[in-house]
């Protein structure tokens, strides 16, 4: 064994046991976030669901309380930043919304939340929220929570004693060992669940050391639950691999040879959180394999399946991912799906797109409702292009006026184009395959619309 593959292997046997041998799993109901949670499905910009049929059917669906809806849905809570040092979409942006759900989940009271979360947005927004919060407790108790609580706490214990049954978090630490991440075990994982009534299912998330989980007061299946909710957290323990590590996995994809390695790059995180949760720990729980699918998306679903064998002999060996991982997973996706790589509903769902209409925006949003990471720019310039070209997502200029100096900008930016002619004032769409193996789509739009375009790119 190289040397340095020995100080990686300390390395990780330290990263794991340095903070003791176990890591702590709580489960729990945070009414602090159920509240804020049914404010947000209040909202006019969120679809119909069963908490805003419940409101609006109610005594409360009056001036007063609409009012606190609108300036609950005109709070600025969305702040985020980059961790610049770490490869490009390798590290999760820090959310300051999910740093203000892990708040209301681990506090006890709204003047504690606050105190913990003073700097996180401004004080008066902060202020604010904490008021919305606090006129509707009330009401989301009497509409939701007491009519439910019975079923619900119910459903709370059988949760954790099944949690406890199954050591639980056994599986946390596999993805630990096979991630080749690390967690300080004084800070425990924290599942916050509430009542979602009139469900056939539930939902989930993950961030910071929380999962969250809106579960339907007839569950029966909880290894559907705990298979999702390690999915979510495996997301947290890919996330927390350190500089080092995700350092050399972004070197394995981007010295691999294959045209494939980049969109490969792009869909890992989650075939691998897919293959962990919904494959191993399913596998596990359950006794046999899952026959059905284990995501909702065919490219991750069938990733995520075509590796699991790989996948659960490091898991068996408790090996860490490491290049030759990385060059089967890469091999496995040319291999079995080397068309993916020009699907306009894969290439799309990492995009960086540049148009000057705004209007362009809402219409590829539509089109492409799944996405994973999206960078927007609404004017097509030198500095624009230089962003865009720093990124590994597929790249969309839409050009609507100005095409012929667009295009010469276009030109002169990017080799690729050397020899191509296109004519400026002729409508085309246009697809190169870039040297960093992202897709380059050009739209030079005259009276067409957007979609028809972009429904012709082959």
């Amino acid at each position: 064994m190289k040397i340095n593959n020995v100080i990686k292997y300390v390395f990780l046997f330290l990263a794991i046991h340095t903070f003791g041998q176990k890591p702590s799993f709580k489960i729990k109901y945070s009414e602090q976030l159920a509240v804020f949670v049914f404010l947000q499905n209040l909202s006019d910009y969120y679809p119909d669901n069963v908490f805003k049929t419940e409101f609006q059917k109610s005594k409360y669906n009056n001036k007063k309380y609409k009012s606190l809806i609108s300036k609950f849905d005109q709070l600025s809570i969305s702040y985020s930043f980059r961790f610049e040092d770490f490869p490009y979409g390798s590290k999760k942006t820090m959310q300051t919304q999910d740093v203000l759900k892990k708040n209301l989940i681990e506090t006890d009271n709204l003047n504690d939340f606050k105190l913990r979360s003073v700097g996180i947005i401004p004080n008066k927004t902060l202020s604010d929220l904490g008021e919305c919060i606090s006129e509707f407790t009330s009401i989301y108790n009497e509409l939701i929570y007491n009519p439910n609580k019975e079923q619900f706490e119910k459903q709370l214990d059988e949760i954790t004693k099944y949690s406890q049954e199954h050591h639980i978090e056994d599986y946390f630490k596999i993805g630990l060992v096979f991630y080749n991440s690390s967690w300080d075990n004084s800070i425990p994982f924290e599942a916050a669940f509430y009542p979602l009534p009139n469900s056939k299912g539930f939902t989930a998330s993950a961030f910071c050391n929380n999962f969250v989980s809106a579960i339907q007061t007839d569950l029966k299946s909880h290894k559907d639950l705990f298979s999702v909710m390690m999915h979510e957290t495996y997301h947290i323990v890919y996330d927390e691999q350190s500089l080092e590590v995700k350092t050399d996995i972004d070197s394995y994809f981007k010295e691999n040879k294959s045209k494939c390695s980049n969109y490969a790059y792009q869909l890992l995180n989650e075939v691998l959180a897919t293959v962990l949760g919904n494959g191993y720990v399913y596998e596990k729980l359950d006794g046999k394999i899952d026959e059905g699918e284990w995501y909702n998306n065919k490219y991750i679903n069938l990733m995520a399946k075509k590796i699991y064998p790989l996948t659960k002999e490091y898991i068996e060996q408790k090996k860490p991912i490491d290049k030759n991982f990385i060059d089967q997973y890469i091999q496995l996706y040319e291999t079995n799906f080397p068309d993916w790589i020009n699907e306009i509903d894969n290439i799309m769902t990492y995009r960086y797109v540049i148009t000057e209409n705004e209007n362009d925006f809402k219409t590829i949003n539509k089109m492409f409702r799944y996405r994973s990471r999206t960078e927007y720019e609404d004017q097509i310039t030198e500095s624009s292009i230089e962003k865009m070209q720093n990124t590994p997502l597929t790249k969309m200029v839409i050009i609507s006026k100005g095409s012929k100096e667009k295009i010469k900008l276009l030109k002169d930016k990017f080799k690729e184009l050397k020899n191509w002619k296109p004519s400026p004032d002729k409508e085309f769409t246009e697809k190169i395959l870039l040297g960093d193996k992202s897709q380059l789509i050009i739209v030079n739009q005259k009276k067409s619309d957007l979609e028809t375009l972009i429904k012709s790119i082959e």
